[in-house]
């Protein structure tokens, strides 16, 4: 089979729950957890980003097959998977480290954004505020944030929030699971 292997990175709060929601879609290749969007020098630690300071999101990188999987379902998965109309929150996460965002590649990448959240728009009360930006550079994070869900399944954060978040997804998106 053809693959066409693209790139997305995205932000939707802590980067534990999307991550787990993407690792069950089907197309994605591999999705590492990570920083980006933020201006201090170096590569960031876990600690930095908490603190808020460094302007770094949340964020993870898929690396996804668009023959399976197109960059706008992705984007709808995104969107309705965690809340888009709070500003730099998701839950009891606060901070600009958890902020909506879209970081794209392309320009073609920045026009399907910009066109998901406008049609999105009309489902959500509130405004949408996901951030769409350009993606300037993405650090991984440190080992123990990758894969997080599978390997702490039964920790408090895992059951209380992201449990939750991929009932939703295998009730919205049934048809793009693996």
């Amino acid at each position: 089979m053809n693959k066409n292997i693209q790139t997305a990175t995205l932000g939707g709060g802590c980067f534990w729950c999307t991550e787990a929601v993407f690792q069950e879609v089907k197309g994605i290749e591999k999705v590492v957890s990570g920083y980006s969007g933020g201006n201090a020098p170096g590569k960031p630690t876990y600690r930095e980003i908490c603190s808020g300071l460094t302007g770094h999101a949340e964020v993870i990188q898929l690396t996804f097959d668009a023959e399976i999987i197109s960059f706008e379902e992705i984007l709808v998965i995104f969107m309705t998977t965690h809340n888009p109309t709070t500003l730099n929150r998701q839950g009891a996460d606060r901070g600009t480290q958890y902020r909506s965002v879209i970081f794209y590649h392309n320009k073609n990448q920045k026009t399907i954004a910009t066109e998901v959240i406008k049609q999105l728009q009309q489902y959500f009360e509130d405004k949408i505020v996901t951030e769409i930006s350009p993606l300037a550079i993405f650090y991984e994070a440190e080992q123990e944030h990758q894969n997080y869900y599978r390997e702490n399944a039964q920790q408090g954060y895992c059951s209380f929030v992201i449990a939750p978040k991929l009932a939703k997804l295998r009730k919205l998106h049934a048809d793009k699971l693996v």
